[in-house]
């Protein structure tokens, strides 16, 4: 990674919430009329519970939307995507606990609470 990415990136973990950079990529931003839109997929990083077992990706849960404090006057809202795997010994789909996550993390509790019960 060069010095202008890093500065980028030094200045994107500023403005979102912390740690959420931890689990998530930044896929776009796009400043529209109703603010900044960020976008941000959430890595495809095993939940840490289940690493003795194979997983595998089976894409997103649906799109969540978070508005976030204002930046410079503009409205921001965080789009998330979760990911969900599939337990190939059971079948099982799941996604991230991040009840195990919050405890574990940088992450705020407020930020891992609305997490917690979007799904």
């Amino acid at each position: 990674m060069n010095a202008l990415q890093e500065s980028y990136l030094a200045l994107v973990r500023f403005l979102l919430p912390e740690g959420i950079l931890d689990y998530f990529e930044l896929s776009k931003i796009v400043e529209g009329l109703t603010g900044l839109h960020i976008y941000l997929e959430e890595k495809n990083l095993p939940p840490s519970e289940y690493k003795d077992q194979k997983l595998e990706s089976k894409g997103f849960l649906p799109e969540i939307y978070i508005q976030d404090f204002p930046i410079r006057n503009q409205k921001v809202t965080l789009c998330i995507k979760r990911r969900r795997w599939e337990v190939k010994d059971t079948g099982e789909i799941i996604s991230r606990d991040w009840n195990v996550v919050q405890q574990g993390t940088r992450m705020t509790k407020e930020f891992a609470d609305f997490l917690k019960t979007m799904y």
